[in-house]
Order: structure tokens, then sequence, then C-alpha cells
């Protein structure tokens, strides 16, 4: 019985991450991606300050790469505001909101982590 118990709910664990998984990343003009941008650039769409990352989301070029950034811009930093978030998304369906780690945490998009 008690197996059968822990059972259940890790089913039901497992199907809650799952589903939240799968729901689909932030519309292009949901204030979440203003507020990411604001944390990793300052909120500057067109940021390159010489760290290796671009555009308002500070998107690693490899990353813009291989998320279908190419079909936009050769960098983020050179795609509008709403291209950016469209690679975005798919970074986010592919990473989740660990691609931005920091900015995540602070925008309470992640749990936060215990120390061990």
């Amino acid at each position: 019985m008690r197996s059968q118990a822990i059972r259940s709910a890790a089913a039901t664990t497992l199907t809650a991450a799952a589903l939240a998984a799968a729901a689909p990343p932030p519309a292009a003009d949901d204030p979440v991606w203003d507020q990411l941008a604001a944390c990793e650039s300052g909120g500057q769409w067109d940021a390159n300050t010489g760290n290796g990352y671009y555009g308002g989301l500070q998107i690693w070029l490899p990353t813009w790469q291989y998320t279908g950034g190419l079909r936009f811009a050769p960098r983020p930093d050179l795609a509008p505001r709403d291209q950016q978030i469209t690679v975005a998304q798919e970074i986010l369906r592919r990473q989740s909101w660990t691609a931005w780690p920091t900015c995540a945490h602070r925008l309470g998009l992640l749990a936060p982590t215990t120390p061990t």
C-alpha cells in the first residue's frame, strides 16, 4: 500500500514537471521579456559590450546560431527586440529559464537554490 502511494506521488510530481516543461513560453508582448532584458543588459536590446553575449537578453552567439537566430541577423544585438524574443522563446523551450540563471532567479522565474 505504501509503495503504491509513493509511486502515485512520484507520478503526480513527474506529470506536473512535464506539464510545466510543456507550457508555451511567454508571448513576445509579455512584460517578462523586458524585465529579463532590464536585468541582463539594462534594457538595451542592441547591447554589445564585448563580453561574448549580445542583445537585450545577452544571448551567447553559438546559442543564437543553433536556435535559429541567423534567419534574422548575424548576432542578437543586430536583430530587433521581437526577433530576439522569438529566438529566446526557442532557447526557453530547450533550456528553460536556466539559460538566464542569475536574472531568472532575481525575477522569480526559477526556484531558489538551496545550498548543500
